[in-house]
């Protein structure tokens, strides 16, 4: 896997990869990630992913990470309990 560039965020860190004909978009804040994959011959390298990447989806990543902290941390209580 190659990374092809990075976008910057004023939260997240968001990484893109090239591998196996696929652009991989990776989105991490703290111990969570999100990765999605998108195939090369869809999109015409990082300008599209740039333009993709707008507030709308950036807001639907964000809302998934939240619910990804409030699930992990309630199966982390119940372990606890």
């Amino acid at each position: 896997m190659r990374v092809i560039g990075d976008i910057p965020h004023h939260q997240m860190k968001i990484t893109v990869f090239s591998w196996n004909n696929k652009y991989h978009i990776k989105f991490e804040i703290g111990q969570f990630e999100q990765t999605y994959k998108i195939g090369s011959m869809d999109l015409m390298g990082m300008d599209d992913i740039n333009k993709m990447i707008d507030e709308e989806f950036l807001d639907s990543i964000m809302q998934r990470f939240l619910e990804m902290r409030t699930s992990f941390h309630g199966a982390f209580q119940r372990l606890n309990s």
